[in-house]
């Protein structure tokens, strides 16, 4: 899918023109099921491009199979809708390749997670300039609500009419443990935590992996809805903040605290007194306070984090070898580097 690249300035060289949300919107008509998680997401994608400072023909969204897979229909930017779990893999040729461009791949869990597992974790240890946007229903909805790698343990669905048996993935875990240099969760329905945690992983210089908690209210609806309902969200929200103690509830009464063992568990502030609750640091070198953190909960019935869990940098995959391909340019020169490198399929080399 191509976008009109002359409708805006270029950026070769020239300023940028000041682009809206409503640049970003495709002449495509959106089309998910009413009260789908998709739209807010899109929504926040959408105000948030503007904020990147490039022309459309310089963002890129690839998309996998599922629901999630019309992203790349709805936004006015390039965009390519590839096969079933490979929308990282896609992503990893691009961005390598073409270094000058904001690369996004987006998938649901049944897409990300399972057939594209393998695709995703290497993408994250390579630290391949990508923002991976996770769409996590617990669920595959396209398919009519079978078990996802992320259902939880006794979902009841046509695939598994006595319950699930499978231990479900943990995402959060999952990409700490292949090295991703950020690490965030946020939920659908709230549009301003959204979309401060997309800014701060459009400004990751690395691999950004976020993973969202979206409501499919055909298949799974409510799942999320103890982080959400206006009733029960302040008791179950535990928004990650960095520099700060971790503390949540109406007023903050309770905490998260460090045991011995190095794991982290929920405490009453009144009980254990502030000092002890655990002061959160995205910035640690070390993963393992992060991977504690995301093994705080088990469900999302549970109090459960959202925010960044980890940001810290390391060197970006390509970039040496981009900047040995600028050295190489520099002394060989660019035009006789560029004959060598379209001559053929071999080549001489004298002593």
């Amino acid at each position: 899918m191509a976008v009109d690249a002359h409708s805006h300035e270029s950026h070769s060289g020239s300023s940028v023109a000041t682009l809206t949300k409503q640049d970003f919107v495709s002449g495509q008509e959106t089309r998910w099921c009413p009260g789908c998680g998709d739209y807010a997401v899109l929504a926040s994608v959408q105000e948030l491009l503007p904020e990147l400072g490039l022309p459309l023909e310089r963002i890129v969204f690839v998309t996998g199979i599922g629901c999630a897979g019309r992203f790349a229909y709805y936004l006015n930017t390039y965009g390519v809708h590839g096969i079933h779990g490979r929308a990282p893999a896609f992503a990893t040729g691009l961005a390598v390749s073409r270094p000058d461009l904001s690369v996004w791949a987006v998938g649901g869990d049944g897409d990300m997670l399972s057939i594209g597992s393998n695709h995703l974790i290497h993408a994250l240890r390579r630290n391949v300039p990508l923002k991976i946007l996770v769409l996590n229903n617990q669920v595959y909805g396209l398919t009519k609500g079978q078990t996802s790698p992320t259902s939880d343990l006794g979902t009841v669905t046509k695939s598994t009419p006595f319950g699930s048996e499978d231990e479900p993935f943990n995402p959060l875990a999952l990409a700490l443990g292949a090295g991703a240099t950020f690490v965030a969760r946020t939920v659908d329905r709230d549009r301003r935590h959204m979309g401060e945690v997309l800014r701060a992983a459009a400004e990751h210089p690395g691999a950004a992996f976020v993973e969202i908690y979206q409501n499919c209210p055909i298949f799974n609806d409510g799942a999320f809805a103890a982080l959400t309902d206006k009733d029960t969200k302040d008791a179950h929200q535990i928004r990650l903040e960095h520099g700060q103690p971790i503390r949540f509830g109406a007023d903050g009464e309770r905490g998260v605290a460090r045991l011995p063992d190095g794991s982290v568990t929920i405490v009453d502030v009144a009980d254990v007194g502030s000092d002890a609750l655990l002061v959160h640091d995205a910035g640690c070198a070390d993963p393992s306070g992060a991977f504690a953190l995301a093994h705080l909960s088990r469900t999302a019935s549970e109090p459960t984090p959202i925010g960044i869990f980890r940001s810290v940098e390391r060197p970006v995959h390509g970039a040496s070898s981009q900047e040995e391909l600028r050295v190489a340019r520099k002394a060989v020169g660019s035009d006789e580097l560029e004959a060598l490198l379209h001559a053929g399929a071999t080549w001489r080399v004298d002593p």
